[in-house]
């Protein structure tokens, strides 16, 4: 999920249009008899107590733990790996005679801790009715809520109108080369309908920016510094190129709940010495687009750019990731929103600026918002935490949601 929360606009259901602030917590959530506070405090604090920081990457320990921990609830749950250690742990409560299927996936890895914290990174304190620690966001209160709605399931003896796959996934801060992307495209995970666990603040994600990451290497002449004439200054010239990026309009699409597209000059190197014309330079590009915009012709523009000033050039693309959208009126949006709110939240249709993983389901033609639970603005910071209060209602809303969807 992104570093820093983004702020585009938001829209409530129909129904829900009137809330005051997006997010609010009202005065009393419907309890349940089976959410069971305690355990769940418990379960998120042994998770974020068990080291899965990607760099290096070694999802193994939590994964087995996770898988432990549903098959003692009776559930199927097996781990597949696709590289030593990047596991991943899928889990069905099967219903029966039912073939259709609801995916909830949250990830099992954090990004590195970092320095600066004031408590320990993996110690799980609880201060001020907050658990902190890494991941306590992103993502794994998250996966204590999925994992406590299920365990609150199978003890009530429900029987769901659907086969419930829940999909602890690998990889997820670097990419999912290793998590979600292998498990689709092997159809190990086949729903019909996803939930991505990995947002903030109980948002419903409907809609999301593509990515283009991609580096550029210019190339010059190199001659002495005290005549420059004598030379072909590569910097020169990929500022030049950058300068008619910074106001490269990638078209006239609008989306309302997204911002207008971007692009971020990530690094730049260049040059060998103080008195050395550069003869190189390399820059790297994040673009961001909007849903109905074209990654292919984003490119192709670019290339026209780079070739107005240079023929010495190359241009790498290191990733592409789709824009997504849904439509506001599929059962999952009205379904979720109704949990949460019975949970004492008034839910926000949103659009993410970051980059998700419901655009992996895009492609395979799966219906799937993102939502969660973290608190906005802890994700991937030092002393990151997650409200209890929150993690509790977010098991409740996951519970309702689960218990009462139904396909139309």
């Amino acid at each position: 999920m992104p570093l820093i929360p983004e702020i585009p606009q938001v829209t409530l259901l129909p129904h829900l249009r009137g809330a005051a602030v997006a997010a609010v917590r009202t005065a009393q959530p419907v309890q349940d008899k089976m959410i069971k506070k305690e355990r769940l405090i418990k379960l998120a604090r042994d998770l974020i107590r068990i080291d899965s920081q990607n760099p290096p990457g070694d999802e193994y320990r939590i994964d087995v733990f996770v898988r432990d921990y549903l098959q003692g609830l009776g559930l199927e749950a097996r781990i597949h790996e696709f590289k030593k250690k990047r596991s991943n742990v899928i889990a069905v409560l099967k219903a029966k005679n039912r073939k259709r299927s609801l995916l909830i996936t949250p990830h099992l890895d954090t990004v590195p801790g970092g320095r600066h914290w004031h408590f320990k990174p993996l110690g799980a304190e609880v201060h001020n009715r907050k658990i902190y620690g890494l991941g306590a966001t992103d993502c794994k209160g998250n996966l204590a809520a999925a994992i406590e709605s299920i365990n609150s399931i199978v003890e009530e003896g429900i029987s769901l109108g659907y086969n419930l796959i829940f999909a602890a996934t690998a990889d997820e801060e670097t990419g999912s080369g290793f998590g979600l992307l292998p498990l689709l495209a092997k159809r190990i995970l086949r729903p019909d309908v996803a939930v991505v666990l990995d947002a903030d603040n109980f948002h419903i994600v409907v809609a999301q920016k593509g990515l283009i990451h991609l580096k550029v290497k210019i190339k010059g002449r190199r001659a002495h510094g005290a005549y420059p004439w004598l030379g072909e200054n590569a910097i020169d010239v990929a500022l030049k190129i950058l300068q008619e990026i910074k106001r490269y309009r990638p078209g006239s699409i609008k989306n309302k709940y997204l911002r207008p597209p971007t692009v971020n000059i990530g690094t730049i190197h260049g040059g060998d010495k103080v008195n050395v014309v550069a003869d190189w330079c390399e820059f790297e590009l994040d673009f961001r687009f909007l849903p109905g915009m074209s990654a292919k012709n984003i490119l192709k523009d670019l290339k026209t750019i780079i070739r107005r000033h240079t023929r010495k050039s190359k241009v790498e693309v290191q990733g592409i990731q789709q824009p997504y959208v849904i439509d506001t009126a599929h059962p999952l949006i009205g379904h979720l929103c109704r949990a949460i709110k019975r949970s004492g939240i008034q839910p926000v249709i949103k659009g993410s600026e970051g980059a998700t993983a419901i655009s992996f389901f895009d492609e395979r033609g799966i219906a799937a918002v993102a939502t969660g639970f973290g608190c906005a603005g802890c994700a991937h910071s030092a002393d990151e935490y997650v409200r209890i209060a929150d993690l509790y209602r977010g098991a409740l809303a996951l519970e309702d949601f689960l218990k009462n969807y139904k396909f139309s």
